[in-house]
């Protein structure tokens, strides 16, 4: 099997600005997450990005990048485009990795991979890890998803789902066992002509209330693949809090 790693990153962040070029122990956030996706088995690794800077900073180190518009509305659209440039074929598999996670473990990117290239029903895969916390399954900014028995999902929400009818009428302090809630990781692999589909579809409704993208998958009848990590998959790095962290652990 094989495929290729695309790393959006993006300049510009409403919550940190030039992100992706932000120190991390003498190297860029870019290059943190570039070297973990080239620790992976992906064939190739390339940064899409609409800033001149980030482009610069990539060649730096030696890394491939495609400039793409700075207009897109989503990742996926920016993949797209990437997929496009490349001509890569309709069935190449294609991961997106996210520009803001230079933990990411490339075991899971493997294994994101690994997973579409197994279930060819689904037209793109992703993963996800437990929730333990009431805290956790009630809070809208942790995306919860439900699968069915294939391990095809569902519903992804921003909702606390399934919901615990019986036992959340008592108490909500703690989760009821057996329920197992899972949430959802932002990782995803998908198939080049999908992706092309993708983008010419208009939002779908379930996808505007929620502000989930993938949501637009699953409504226009294509399956998304969801199993566990295989590794614990850290946070990324969204505010300045995060960069510090981050900061701190490389250093």
């Amino acid at each position: 099997m094989e495929f290729d790693v695309i790393i959006p990153a993006r300049f510009g962040s409403s919550r940190l600005p030039g992100k992706p070029l932000a120190d991390i122990a003498g190297k860029t956030m870019v290059q943190r997450v570039f070297e973990r996706a080239q620790a992976s088995d992906a064939q190739r690794v390339i940064v899409a990005t609409d800033d001149a800077r980030v482009a610069d900073a990539v060649r730096g180190f030696g890394g491939e990048v495609c400039m793409t518009s700075p207009d897109h509305a989503s990742g996926t659209d920016r993949l797209q485009e990437v997929a496009a440039s490349l001509g890569v074929s309709e069935d190449r598999i294609l991961v997106n990795v996210q520009g803001d996670e230079p933990l990411i473990p490339p075991a899971v990117i493997n294994q994101v991979a690994h997973n579409l290239a197994e279930n060819t029903a689904a037209g793109v895969a992703t993963l996800a890890e437990p929730i333990s916390s009431a805290d956790d399954f009630l809070n809208p900014n942790i995306v919860k998803v439900v699968t069915e028995g294939s391990g095809l999902a569902r519903y992804f929400s921003r909702a606390p789902i399934p919901w615990p009818r019986d036992a959340f009428a008592l108490n909500q302090q703690s989760l009821p066992a057996g329920l197992n809630p899972r949430r959802h990781i932002g990782i995803y692999a998908y198939r080049a002509g999908l992706l092309d589909l993708f983008v010419g579809w208009p939002m779908a409704p379930i996808e505007q209330f929620e502000a989930l993208e993938q949501l637009r998958f699953l409504y226009n009848g294509h399956g998304i693949h969801v199993d566990d990590a295989c590794e614990e998959v850290p946070g990324g790095v969204d505010t300045a809090q995060d960069l510090e962290r981050m900061q701190a652990y490389f250093g």
